[in-house]
């Protein structure tokens, strides 16, 4: 199935971000040391980081740089996952997990420092995240996630409810945590200004190139698109929740162990200096305990960037506008009225457990998926840590717990049934913890 970016809605981002570079369509028979599959925010990351070291990459992209989750996602960036905490990944994948740990302490500053020492005007802004708690019972979820990463040493602190509210600039929670190393950025920017330092470093990226099948043949992985094929050493596969969306067949069994989900986002009309003084008044970027998630952060243009959920899409947008008006107006009274002047939509990959799924495909073969929601920070630094296992990094020095593919029992089934769990999530939120 091949899908046009012009079936997504515009968002915000490609609205303000300037165009990318012309990039070719991949035509005829070509070699390279790595081929990546998909150039969001993974890909990117890890053919930058082998271009860097002088390794010939060449990127294939179904659509164009940022067209899937990578262009269209809210700009949070999160050092963690949304569930489960370190001790619970230790627990589950021992000396990886605690090498994945790490990984995600460091993961918003890979990605901040990244964007620094590329000169890539991403609108960075570094101004820490915040998760405030939305019941008195949830501080016990910012003291556990407090003390846990705390042990990792990672830049977080504990919010009283009088600091989440000088923060937040709402007395609508009850106390929090923050990370400081945590932001946002324009994810678009950031996606563009990685394909031209990879460009610039001698890396080739193919657009509107989408890839049927990859196999691997006497020794090399052949990559074989719509109009050519790349032959070349290493693979890595970085599509996440859009695996099956060009090709249902590139890699079944990893499209099936995520469950993608529609995640809606929107932004506001430019924000005036007063009502910024009372309305996020520290800038970080903040996304709550609510499994229905309440999030927002500022983008450069004083925007409010935030959005919300919904069981049915029919005349979605306007129907998000007027429940997430309501809700800012809830959450901070001193907004006024509230007029959005972007809405649109894309696709996140889920797994049952929250974790994110990390394969290797066979000799020098890579792929993972599954970003629940989290991906800016974890993408960038996993692209990273691909480049280094693709040049041979072994796996104890590696921040991957790699696991096989496991395919969720009736994935098409749960994929039909997933907007109903927003019920769920809504009974969840109710109950007191």
């Amino acid at each position: 199935m091949s899908v046009s970016p012009t079936d997504w809605p515009p968002s915000l981002w490609a609205a303000v971000t300037p165009p990318a570079p012309g990039l070719p369509v991949l035509r005829g028979a070509q070699t390279a040391d790595v081929a990546v599959i998909g150039a969001g925010f993974t890909g990117l990351s890890a053919a930058l980081h082998l271009a860097r070291a002088g390794v010939d990459v060449a990127v294939l992209e179904a659509a164009e740089p940022g067209w899937g989750a990578s262009g269209r996602n809210n700009g949070q960036v999160i050092p963690t996952l949304s569930r489960p905490d370190p001790d619970d990944i230790v627990a589950r994948h021992g000396a990886a997990g605690e090498r994945l740990v790490m990984l995600l302490r460091d993961s918003a500053s890979i990605l901040f420092d990244l964007a620094r020492a590329e000169g890539i005007d991403a609108e960075a802004e570094q101004t820490g995240w915040i998760q405030p708690a939305h019941s008195p019972g949830r501080m016990k979820i910012a003291e556990r996630r407090v003390a846990q990463w705390s042990r990792w040493g990672a830049p977080v602190e504990l919010l009283s409810r009088e600091e989440t509210m000088r923060r937040l600039g709402s007395q609508a929670w009850f106390g929090g945590w923050w990370n400081r190393s945590g932001g946002h950025i324009n994810p678009l920017g950031l996606v563009r200004g990685m394909v031209r330092a990879v460009l610039d470093r001698g890396g080739r990226i193919y657009a509107s190139s989408p890839v049927h099948r990859f196999e691997r043949v006497g020794g090399r992985w052949i990559v074989t698109a719509a109009q050519g094929r790349v032959s070349a050493r290493a693979l890595l596969l970085a599509t996440n929740a859009y695996t099956d969306v060009h090709c249902p067949a590139l890699a079944p069994d990893i499209a099936r162990e995520i469950v993608p989900v529609l995640s809606w986002q929107m932004a506001t009309e430019p924000l005036g200096h007063n009502v910024r003084r009372a309305v996020l008044p520290s800038r970080s970027a903040m996304s709550d305990t609510h499994a229905e998630l309440y999030f927002a952060r500022y983008d450069a243009r004083h925007r409010l960037v935030t959005g919300g959920a919904l069981l049915n899409r029919v005349n979605g947008a306007e129907r998000l506008k007027r429940t997430i008006a309501m809700r800012l107006r809830r959450l901070f009274p001193e907004i006024g009225e509230v007029r959005f002047d972007h809405v649109w939509n894309g696709a996140i990959g889920m797994t049952t457990d929250y974790l994110p799924r990390l394969h290797r495909l066979g000799p020098d073969g890579y792929a993972w998926a599954g970003c629940n929601g989290r991906a800016v920070a974890l993408a960038v630094a996993l692209g990273r840590e691909f480049a280094r296992a693709v040049q041979g990094v072994p796996d104890d020095e590696l921040q991957l717990p790699f696991t096989a593919p496991a395919p969720i029992p009736l994935q098409p089934l749960a994929r039909k049934l997933a907007p109903l769990m927003l019920l769920a999530y809504r009974r969840r939120d109710r109950r007191e913890i």
